[in-house]
């Protein structure tokens, strides 16, 4: 069982997340990933984040935690300091054989349309964003 720490980053209606293409499929994750023992899930959260995405950032509230293969936990983020895509992590050698790994910023409107892990997750940004405005 593998613990998972996970950033929600919202800009101007715009939700970070990383496309995904291995095996042929296509799906967009969460920025965050394994915690390492000792590690806070929140802690791993921003670090996976500064890997993946080239951004430090300040992580807050807890959104949710649900099990996929052990506890995922998904935190509200702030986008502190960084360059946007400048990741330089592990994920994107793409000798390891795990696909591809493209940061992106997509409209919060549109994620019904994409294929979203965690689609529970899509749906509650969707839904946290409705209400703000």
């Amino acid at each position: 069982m593998r613990i998972c720490g996970r950033a929600v980053i919202v800009n101007e209606g715009k939700l970070a997340l990383i496309k995904r293409i291995r095996e042929s499929e296509e799906y967009y994750v969460f920025p965050g990933g394994g915690a390492e023992p000792g590690e806070l899930p929140e802690e791993a959260a921003a670090r996976e984040v500064l890997e993946e995405l080239g951004i430090k950032v300040k992580v807050g509230r807890l959104l949710v935690c649900h099990d996929y293969n052990g506890p995922q936990f998904f935190y509200f983020a702030e986008m502190m300091a960084g360059i946007f895509g400048s990741g330089s992590g592990e994920e994107f050698d793409l000798a390891r054989g795990r696909g591809t790994y493209e940061p992106l910023w997509v409209d919060i409107g549109s994620l019904a349309d994409l294929p979203v892990r965690s689609a529970e997750v899509a749906r509650l940004v969707r839904e946290w964003q409705f209400f703000k405005n």
